[in-house]
């Protein structure tokens, strides 16, 4: 698996192709925005999609923790695309989301979509969490002390590459905040570019853009901007 690899707020920290964050020195491994049980949701509201959006993200997540053998896992909220998400889960993938939780500090950082109780998997739920010099919360607070990781936006960005044009979730930071992909099968994007993104960061900041082989390091200078539709 691919990697970018950069030190933030001090921590060395490798940028996972497939959306996942790794802090080798403290052996953690983080992911943002799941949204387990998101197309059971559909479902209900009367719109067929494949409901197997929550399977293939536990498999991609059980895949990185059976690679990287992290002691703590930091799931940065909106794990669950609602309340009823736990409920509505296959025994099978809620079989699988336990196993992966069993022996492991795992910390599930209360979302905007989240339910507030943990029974039904394990692990423990907090606002934020503190890992040494960082702090990992859902969504990046305006005025913020240099280290805050975060996620919510499910980022996107697109730059060109010898006259094609790569697009795709991305890593942003600058010298105070670091903010995740999506790690959802089934999720959608913004663009970096756009001010609810873009506003929160330095002038000139810095992408991870997953492409379809390689994580492509850039600074902003080099976006291609989003398509009108």
């Amino acid at each position: 698996m691919t990697f970018a690899s950069f030190v933030f707020a001090g921590i060395p920290m490798r940028a996972f192709a497939d959306g996942a964050l790794f802090l080798p020195e403290c052996s953690t491994l983080v992911v943002a925005d799941m949204h387990l049980e998101k197309a059971s949701n559909f479902a209900t509201r009367g719109s067929l999609l494949p409901p197997y959006d929550s399977r293939a993200t536990l498999q991609r997540l059980a895949r990185c923790i059976d690679r990287l053998r992290p002691e703590r896992v930091i799931c940065l909220g909106d794990s669950f695309h609602d309340g009823g998400g736990p409920n509505r889960m296959e025994p099978e993938d809620l079989g699988r989301l336990r196993r992966l939780t069993d022996g492991r500090d795992w910390v599930w950082i209360a979302g905007n979509h989240d339910p507030m109780d943990t029974g039904f998997a394990g692990g423990r739920i907090a606002p934020h969490t503190e890992v040494r010099t960082l702090v990992f919360r859902h969504e990046a607070e305006t005025d913020t002390a240099p280290g805050e990781v975060s996620g919510h936006f499910h980022p996107k960005a697109s730059i060109t590459v010898r006259g094609r044009r790569v697009s795709g979730r991305c890593f942003v930071m600058d010298g105070r905040r670091l903010i995740l992909p999506s790690f959802g099968a089934f999720t959608g994007g913004l663009d970096v570019l756009h001010p609810a993104v873009r506003d929160l960061m330095d002038p000139l900041f810095q992408i991870h853009l997953i492409g379809r082989d390689r994580v492509h390091s850039v600074n902003s200078a080099m976006l291609d901007q989003p398509r009108q539709r």
